[in-house]
């Protein structure tokens, strides 16, 4: 397959960290999550998205994310990356892979962090997910659902449709 660079995009929660950190060792490449490195440079997100507000966010996550995919690896994006009509332009020279879910294991999953955009659980997450589907279906060159299935899956059929 070559050096590439991989980017997961989906919905928050659908597990984009946990299956590229798997994706990037099964395949020897380097991982980068671009959440992780703007809680380095920036504190949590959600402190951000309080104090400096979404525009501030989203332009800074814009060049972390061109920074994140200008070398090889696998990148794991923010669920709102797709949002940015200029990112979207620079991911079509990368290999994007969506990870769509049916969402049926969200509610736990939204519990155990902190996600300034859902105020009111499962409600919120159905409305952003569906409001950016469209977006991630755009951008996506493989999807991949990964409902209710083993990362150990996912991570298997991402590679096996990068092969074709």
């Amino acid at each position: 397959m070559g050096k590439q660079t991989i980017v997961l995009v989906g919905p928050m929660g659908v597990g984009k960290t946990t299956v590229g950190r798997k994706l990037a060792a099964s395949l020897e490449l380097d991982f980068r999550d671009t959440d992780f490195i703007f809680k380095t440079q920036y504190g949590p997100i959600d402190v951000f998205f309080a104090e400096q507000g979404e525009p501030k966010f989203r332009a800074l996550e814009g060049v972390i994310v061109e920074d994140a995919i200008s070398k090889p690896g696998v990148v794991a994006t923010g669920g709102g990356v797709v949002l940015s009509e200029q990112t979207r332009e620079k991911l079509k020279d990368t290999t994007v892979v969506y990870l769509s879910t049916d969402g049926t294991h969200m509610a736990q999953r939204l519990s155990q962090g902190k996600r300034p955009l859902i105020q009111n659980g499962l409600a919120d997450w159905k409305r952003i997910y569906a409001d950016r589907k469209p977006l991630y279906e755009e951008v996506a060159n493989v999807t991949i659902d990964c409902s209710g299935q083993p990362i150990k899956v996912t991570v298997t059929e991402i590679i096996e449709a990068l092969k074709k």
